[in-house]
């Protein structure tokens, strides 16, 4: 069996291929710079570990079934001056994550709480974490199901395998008291155990409301931030920011016909 045979056969078992294609082009480059063979092993071995690092994070991406997919790049820090850009750069970094800290974004709809919670969320895909999206109100069905079937304490347990959790949306449909309970649960199951992002059109002063509870409300609060980031979005919804909703239509010329 020839070099190049044995080489491709052992890339095969390896269930290596990025470094199998980057083979040639190394080789050459290595023997062209007279690199040593630590330093071409380096190469050829970071090759593949970042072809799986990029594969493994779009599989993360996928199975946290993200609405729709956004990065922080995208954010218009230009039309959202209510936010630091400082901040959330530096909550890109995941330092929350590792601390098992809390992200609250709060503000009107259209301000862009759910594209900064899918961007981080996406941030920590790509750094091998495991991530979960989904509303409120989804949360608390996924939980009130398995609290039917007896299961409710096995399914906190089992979502603390997962790092990082985004709750969007609380505050849009109002909670019954199983639900508000439900939601407590998951909030308490997580407290200094694993991250939360949780986003709400509401001031936290009106969770009493949303929860319909003052005393739930305040437990929940406390337990969300006892460790957390909290960013106050303001202004005009964020998704109208290339339109002109403020001027007046222009008046019709009379019709002298």
């Amino acid at each position: 069996m020839s070099t190049q045979a044995e080489l491709a056969h052992l890339f095969r078992t390896l269930k290596a291929p990025a470094a199998a294609r980057a083979l040639p082009k190394l080789a050459e480059r290595a023997r062209a710079e007279e690199w040593s063979y630590e330093r071409f092993a380096e190469a050829l071995l970071s090759t593949e570990v970042a072809s799986r690092d990029a594969h493994g994070g779009e599989a993360r991406i996928k199975q946290a079934r993200f609405p729709a997919r956004k990065t922080l790049e995208e954010f218009d820090f230009s039309f959202q001056r209510s936010v630091q850009k400082t901040l959330v750069v530096h909550l890109g970094q995941l330092d929350f994550l590792t601390a098992k800290d809390n992200v609250v974004l709060l503000g009107p709809p259209g301000t862009g709480k759910t594209h900064l919670a899918i961007a981080l969320g996406i941030r920590a895909c790509l750094a091998g974490q495991r991530v979960a999206f989904a509303t409120a109100t989804e949360w608390v069905a996924r939980l009130g199901d398995a609290q039917r079937q007896g299961r409710l304490d096995e399914e906190l347990r089992r979502l603390l395998w997962t790092p990082l959790l985004i709750v969007d949306e609380v505050g849009y449909i109002p909670f019954d008291a199983q639900a508000a309970n439900l939601m407590f649960s998951l909030v308490s199951s997580r407290y200094e155990r694993a991250s939360l992002i949780v986003t709400s059109n509401k001031p936290f002063s009106a969770w009493g409301e949303i929860f319909g509870d003052e005393v739930v409300a305040a437990a929940m609060i406390d337990r969300l931030v006892h460790h957390a980031e909290i960013l106050s979005l303001k202004g005009d919804s964020y998704r109208l920011r290339d339109r002109d909703l403020g001027g007046r239509p222009p008046a019709r010329e009379p019709d002298t016909a």
